[in-house]
């Protein structure tokens, strides 16, 4: 299996993961009344599946963003000299440039 892959199945299970200590954080802790909401309905244990569910999908979609962002790039190619972004061997040189000023003109008010 790619690195790739195995990354993403990692991160996923990861996202997951924070996903169910933040449900349970929020029914802990009774944010806006959810636990008793949860508790005293008959559909809250679908209710707080799809939290999990949902917000899983959002935990690991940003697990496995932050991790992407996080690796370094290895270009081969790269032969390690910093020029900053400027190309090798071009100089600026500073260029004049000569418009014509514009007259401003009154409005008159009727």
């Amino acid at each position: 299996m790619p690195d790739l892959i195995k990354m993403y199945i990692r991160q996923t299970a990861i996202g997951f993961a924070l996903s169910a200590v933040f449900v349970t954080l929020l029914l802990y802790f009774n944010i806006v009344n959810l636990w008793h909401l949860v508790t005293h309905t008959d559909v809250g244990l679908l209710a707080v599946f799809l939290l999990w569910l949902f917000n899983g999908i959002v935990f690991a979609g940003v697990q496995f963003g932050i991790s992407i962002m996080l690796m370094k790039y290895d270009d081969e190619d790269d032969d390690d000299d910093d020029h900053r972004g400027m190309p090798v061997g071009l100089t600026p040189i500073r260029v004049e440039a000569h418009a014509q000023r514009r007259q401003n003109r009154q409005i008159s008010r009727r």
